[in-house]
């Protein structure tokens, strides 16, 4: 007998009510999901994350007081809640914040103006536990860490312990490449490759695909290429 999948648990968080209505209705309506809450500030969605323990926050990131990057910041921090992904709600793709909220925590971004379709398909995503970052995005990411990273080295993380066949696996990724991509660049297989993601996320702590970026880009391992 076939065991049926739980729903995925979203939170929904965003000041405008009418765009969390219109979520929520798409939500309701689609089999598979279950929306546990509402909250209209990032205070409010920390509080929420922490109550409900949702499987992901569709997160919005201009909100009063608390910012939605300050909120998914401590959403990974708590250890009560380190287990809830953050999806990223932007008004536009080029959003000056993409590069901030990967960085605090975040499994990916999505635009406000996305299909209904892209959005199920984003939190699915998200739930599974892997990241929302397309190749267009790898590269407005690079952007915003070649514009925001700070000087000096200061507590840069290390690639110690990481082998060079898992070097070239991390570079690939922060490319932008995808695994079936990665497997062929490499000439093994995807489950190869899959292995190689695993086992870098165990020794770099990283969440998800986005924070192996991030890792990639902060330790030097890739660089921003020039135009």
């Amino acid at each position: 007998m076939t065991v049926p999948t739980p729903d995925v648990r979203v939170l929904l968080a965003d000041d405008h009510p009418l765009i969390r209505e219109s979520f929520r209705t798409l939500l309701d309506v689609s089999p598979g999901f279950t929306v546990v809450g509402e909250a209209g500030t990032g205070t409010e969605a920390v509080r929420l994350a922490r109550l409900v323990r949702p499987d992901v926050v569709l997160m919005d990131v201009r909100m009063p007081g608390m910012d939605g990057i300050e909120a998914t910041r401590r959403i990974g921090a708590d250890p009560d809640t380190a287990s809830v992904r953050v999806l990223i709600l932007t008004t536009f793709d080029l959003d000056e914040y993409v590069y901030a909220a990967l960085a605090a925590g975040a499994s990916g971004f999505l635009v406000k103006d996305a299909t209904a379709a892209d959005l199920l398909a984003a939190v699915r995503v998200v739930a599974a536990g892997d990241a929302l970052l397309a190749p267009g995005v790898t590269r407005r990411l690079i952007g915003a860490f070649a514009r925001q990273a700070p000087g000096g080295s200061g507590d840069r993380p290390t690639l110690a312990g990481v082998t060079e066949r898992e070097r070239e696996v991390l570079t690939l990724i922060a490319r932008g490449l995808n695994n079936a991509e990665i497997a062929q660049r490499l000439h093994v297989t995807v489950g190869t490759v899959k292995t190689h993601i695993g086992r870098l996320l165990a020794k770099l702590a990283a969440r998800d695909r986005a924070q192996l970026v991030i890792t990639a880009y902060e330790t030097g391992l890739v660089t921003p290429e020039r135009r």
